[in-house]
C-alpha cells in the first residue's frame, strides 16, 4: 500500500465503527445494553434499571436492538405473557467494552 492510500485510510473514522458506535451511542441504547450485561431482564426490570427511560422509548429502542442482532426477546406462553430480553451472542461480545467503558465513567466522573 501507498502512503497516499495509508495516509487516506487513517484519517477516517472506520464506518463499521461509525455504525456501532451510533447505534450504542443512541440515547439510552447503551444503558439497556448495559443493564442486560448482567443478566435477562423483563420489561419492567428494564425498566426500573433504566431510571427515566419512558415504557415507548425502551420498547422502541428494544426493537432496534432486536432488529441489529444485540438482544433477543423470549416470550413465554400464558396469561399474562411474560417476555424476557437478553443478549445475543454478538451482544455478549460487548461484556468487555461495556465493562471498560463503565470503569472508566467512574473514574472520568471522580476528576470531573
Amino acid at each position: 500500500m501507498g502512503a497516499a492510500q495509508a495516509k487516506e485510510r487513517s484519517s477516517g473514522v472506520c464506518p463499521h465503527f461509525h455504525a456501532a458506535i451510533e447505534l450504542i451511542g443512541k440515547r439510552w441504547s447503551g444503558a439497556i445494553v448495559c443493564a442486560l450485561t448482567e443478566r435477562p431482564l423483563r420489561f419492567g426490570e428494564l425498566a426500573k434499571a433504566v431510571p427515566g427511560l419512558s415504557d415507548r422509548l425502551l420498547s422502541r429502542r428494544l426493537r432496534e436492538l432486536e432488529e441489529e442482532g444485540l438482544i433477543q426477546r423470549e416470550v413465554e406462553a400464558g396469561s399474562p405473557v411474560r417476555v424476557t430480553y437478553s443478549l445475543t451472542e454478538a451482544g455478549t461480545e460487548l461484556r468487555p467494552a461495556i465493562a471498560e467503558l463503565r470503569a472508566w465513567a467512574r473514574r472520568w466522573r471522580r476528576t470531573a
